[in-house]
This record gives C-alpha cells, structure tokens and sequence, in this order.
C-alpha cells in the first residue's frame, strides 16, 4: 500500500488585482501583469506555495511552511484537484486542500515530477541509488509499473532527474539533467528516441513533432534528427536577467512560455531587484508579457505556469496501454 500522510497546514489567501504591467518594477513590462491570463502557478521555493490566478487576482493558494522540499512540478487537473512533487513525495489535494493521495519517497530518494493519467493513475520518477520510473493506482493504492532508469550519478539523488512528461504517443519523454540528454522511454521501458540537450531541465513533445527543451539558459527546439531548430538563450534578451530556466510550455498561439527561477537558497531575494519570473517570446523572440509578482502577491520563484484560458484536461493522457 501507498503511505498517507496528514494534511499539510494549509492557509487561504487572496491578493490584489494589478493591471498594469509590474508597478513595482523599475520600468514598464509588456503585457497586463496578472490580467494578461488565468493561470496556474507554482515553483521551487522554501516553502510549498501555489496559486490560482483569475481575472488579475489570486482566487486560490496553498502555502504549506511546516514540510520539507521544493516543488518541482504542479498540475492544476479539470476536477480542481492539484497533483504536485515536492522533492520527498507526490501529492494530489482537493480544492479544499484536503489531501487525497500520497506516496512518500524512500530514504535517499527524490521526486521532481509526476503527471495524472485519468482519474486513477500517477506516473513518476524517484531518483535514487536505483532511479525508477513508477505508474501508481491511486484507487487501489498499488505500483502498477516499476521501470529502472539510468543516470549519470547514481550517488548523487538530487541532480538526476527534474521533468518528464507523456507524449501524445503513449511514451515518456524523459529529461536526464545528470546526463545532458533526453529520452524517450515506451510502456516496456525500452528507448525509442534520444537526442543530446546540455542541462536539460524539462522536456515536451511539440504537435509538429519536435521536442521542446529548456534548462540552464536556453530553450531549444529540437528535430527527431536531434537537430536545433528554433532556441532562446539568455543573451537574447539580456535586461530579463534570465540565468534559471525551468519549464518552457508552447502555446496554441505559437508563442513560448518560459518560466525562470531564482534561487532562494543563495539568499534572500530582494523584491526591489529580482527578475521577471515568466515571459511570453513570439517565434521572433518579441517579449509580449513579462510577469514580475514579487510583493503584491509575492509569488515567489517561478518553475511551471499553467494558461487556463481555455479549458485544459491535462489528465487526458495514457502511457502505452494505461489510460
């Protein structure tokens, strides 16, 4: 059986609409701030928060100070309920915060990511002495599937893996930080395509069959021939301070979403002097919304924006035959 865990102190809170671009920054941001979409948002930080926001405005947060680790990954699902790795285990909360499911990392293991598959199933990664990609029913409370991965430093848990996400196809697109590649793993486990990507932090499988990359400084499209095809680096646009990309998500528009992260852990953040957190580029590169939100509401760091302008079912996926 799965371990439970109790619910985490949880508190509701909510937070002033801004309309205009980033009023507590030193120049104007494209775009319209908070108003610019709904969306979903969390990142790693030292304490666990994420937020909804609607219409300008924080209309659900969760801020979780008495645990440990960092959330790496955070899925706001069409139930209203959020699925989330937080470095020592996944969790999936209800609306209300109670916490519907949990599986607790081992001793000298991690979770960064973990995606919903339908309404009963979660697919993860522990990093580990023995990293392994796992499918748990959450209903019966049973692992469904057990696969050992490969890294590059079996005694070094942290820096192994961070995002994975399934592909339209039914496989898992894997993103091997420690190895500087990505992976492309079907329902057996066995490899159907790589290709090599420098600090990969993320990975995602495009609709025109490209791959999405992002770690480090840069975002990179990437061909099945492993070749770059579109990229964003740092040097690109230099006044955003962008040294810590996450996640990168493409849009239905074609514009990318790229979120970066700033590290608390190397001291506090100066409000006054802290980066845009996410940016919205055009194919050209033309920044058409920068987010800064570091004191009215202090978001905090950034590592997944979810857009919720339209819809989304996120949990519509399968991995090979689970569903």
């Amino acid at each position: 059986m799965l371990p439970l865990v109790a619910a985490f102190g949880l508190l509701l809170t909510t937070g002033r609409a801004q309309s205009t671009a980033a009023s507590n920054s030193t120049g104007a941001l494209p775009g319209h701030g908070l108003a610019q979409h709904d969306f979903f948002y969390a990142g790693e930080a030292k304490t666990r928060d994420m937020y909804i926001v609607r219409g300008g405005k924080v209309v659900w947060a969760y801020h979780d100070t008495a645990g440990k680790g960092e959330i790496s990954d955070a899925t706001l699902l069409s139930n209203g309920n959020v699925l989330f790795a937080h470095q020592f285990g996944v969790t999936l909360i209800a609306p209300d915060k109670n916490v519907l499911w949990n599986y607790d990392a081992p001793p000298r293991c991690e979770i960064h990511t973990a995606q919903a598959i339908g309404t009963n199933h979660v697919i993860f990664i522990q990093n580990g002495p023995e990293p392994k990609l796992f499918v748990a029913n959450i209903s019966s409370g049973q692992m469904e599937k057990e696969i050992p991965l490969t890294a590059g430093h079996t005694n070094s848990t942290h820096g192994q893996f961070r995002h994975a996400r399934l592909t339209g196809a039914g496989t898992y697109l894997v993103a091997h930080m420690d190895m500087g590649k990505i992976v492309e793993y079907d329902e057996s486990g066995d490899v159907v395509w790589s290709a090599s990507a420098p600090r990969a932090w993320a990975a995602t499988r495009l609709e025109n069959g490209n791959t999405l990359s992002s770690g480090g400084s840069a975002v990179r499209e990437i061909n099945p021939a492993g070749q770059t095809v579109w990229e964003f680096t740092a040097a690109d646009m230099p006044d955003y301070n962008f040294k810590n990309i996450q996640i990168a998500t493409r849009l239905p528009n074609g514009n990318t979403l790229i979120n970066n992260w700033v590290n608390q852990w190397n001291g506090a953040i100066d409000p006054s002097a802290a980066p845009a957190q996410a940016i919205e580029v055009t194919p050209g590169k033309k920044v058409v919304w920068a987010l800064r939100e570091w004191t009215n509401p202090a978001l905090g760091p950034s590592t997944t924006i979810q857009l919720l302008d339209e819809p989304p079912i996120p949990e519509d996926v399968h991995f090979g035959s689970i569903k």
